[in-house]
């Protein structure tokens, strides 16, 4: 039996009986019912009710060439066809990882050459962290074993990306982080800038925090630094541009690793394939996932830098880590599809020199005056939109994050779907989008922001 045997009303009543979703209040979600999404095709999806929607988040930051991609299901199933799955343990491979591991080494920065396949952005991260500490020891410094990391930053869900990451919710529910992990200021200057300070002043104040973390552990104790090009789930939260050189040149004059998670910014996001080209940042490991399949498959791969590589090669030992599904054939040949259809579209120059700046005019020209928006930021095909009580003096709306709701309930009843963090409003949308796409989605944000400003005015 399929779905369509089902009304929403019986699927909303199993989903309640069976089906524990992330980041979900349970009991919220079992008195409204679930929004089942059936199908979804370019940059529309749509629901179990007919409901068009535009994808402002790429599914979940991932699906960077859209739906109803044929190639990438008949990669799939080719590849099933011929080798549905066998492991990477055993001195064996197959030629799916291997293609794609040269591939991703091709459009890498120019000293990552190494990939070690996972499933999840959250497992790449926990591999990220057990490699680096690893090098460490097999360098003969083990008590090179803290991790700087920043606050809101998010790293993953696991207890490792938990720790990592830098939200206090998750914080609390985990009830005992892994240990030497600390979190620093977040290079944020619409809320933590001083009065007159100037964006490149804040930059370089917001990466002496990691240096003042580094003087206080001691840098003979510090492993690496961790962070988001762009910070994504924690607010598309944009470092001025003397961030990551000073972050850089700190980490350099300590000795200290230098960990990128780019599993949001990763395979074209930013205008370029990753963002530490975009940004000039020279990574030892870059942690990526969601878009280098499109979506279409769970991969992950933690790109490694020449510098770990060749201490876990040259010192030998076994590295105890890995999956049962570390570079699965199917999902390995999808990413291989996935990445040919970004080059031969030329979606990632599109992002850097067509809509990305027009996606950036668009807001600052039809958004940024509304009354209700304090900011709006963005970078390649990545924006924010700060919700405020008032545009002068930054007040938001009370309790927290409550404003931004109601606005994404408005945009998502007006056929956009976009994610309210906090009191800030996040798009990521598909790669694929056009000026007229983009034209579409600043339409339905100005009406949403013209309806939600009504409801908040009768508090």
């Amino acid at each position: 039996m399929t779905y369509q045997n089902y009304s929403l009303k019986q699927l909303q009543q199993i989903d309640a009986a069976h089906h524990l979703h992330p980041f979900t209040d349970h009991k919220e979600l079992r008195e409204t019912g679930s929004r089942i999404i059936t199908h979804a095709n370019g940059p529309f999806i749509y629901d179990s009710e007919g409901a068009e929607i535009l994808d402002g988040m790429a599914g979940l930051w991932c699906v960077n060439i859209g739906y109803g991609r044929d190639e990438l299901a008949d990669a799939a199933y080719a590849q099933m066809k011929e080798l549905p799955y066998y492991n990477s343990f055993f001195k064996c491979s197959t030629p799916t990882p291997v293609l794609l591991s040269k591939k991703l080494a091709e459009i890498a920065p120019k000293h990552v050459n190494q990939v070690f396949y996972g499933s999840s952005g959250s497992e790449a991260n926990d591999t990220a962290l057990r490699l680096v500490r690893h090098y460490w020891v097999l360098e003969g410094k083990p008590e090179k074993n803290r991790i700087i990391s920043r606050k809101m930053a998010y790293h993953g869900s696991t207890v490792a990306g938990t720790s990592l990451g830098g939200m206090d919710g998750m914080h609390k529910q985990l009830n005992g982080a892994v240990p030497n992990i600390v979190h620093v200021m977040m290079p944020y200057a619409y809320e933590l800038a001083l009065p007159g300070e100037s964006d490149h002043d804040f930059g370089l104040r917001a990466a002496k925090a990691v240096e003042d973390a580094i003087l206080e552990a001691g840098a003979d104790k510090v492993a690496a630094f961790i962070g988001e090009p762009v910070m994504g789930a924690g607010g598309v939260k944009i470092p001025p541009v003397s961030y990551w050189p000073e972050v850089q040149r700190i980490c350099r004059k300590y000795d200290v690793l230098l960990m990128l998670d780019e599993v949001i910014t990763g395979y074209g996001r930013t205008g370029e394939w990753f963002a530490a080209q975009t940004l000039g940042i020279e990574p030892d490991t870059i942690t990526t996932a969601k878009a280098l399949t499109s979506g279409y498959q769970p991969l992950s791969a933690l790109l490694v830098g020449d510098r770990i590589a060749s201490t876990l090669v040259e010192k030998g030992g076994e590295f105890n880590h890995g999956y049962t599904y570390s570079g699965h054939p199917v999902a390995c040949a999808v990413a291989l599809k996935n990445l040919e259809i970004i080059e031969r579209e030329g979606l990632v120059d599109r992002v850097r020199s067509d809509t990305g700046p027009y996606f950036a005019k668009a807001l600052q020209e039809r958004i940024a005056g509304h009354d209700l928006v304090g900011e709006v930021r963005s970078i390649g095909l990545m924006g924010a939109i700060e919700i405020v009580k008032d545009k002068a003096t930054k007040e938001r709306f009370l309790p927290s994050g409550s404003a931004a709701v109601v606005v994404r309930d408005h945009a998502i009843a007006n056929g956009l779907m976009l994610r309210a963090t906090g009191d800030t409003m996040i798009l990521s949308p598909p790669l694929i989008w056009t000026r007229d796409t983009i034209d579409m989605a600043c339409e339905r944000i100005g009406k949403a922001l013209d309806l939600a400003q009504a409801d908040l005015r009768k508090r």
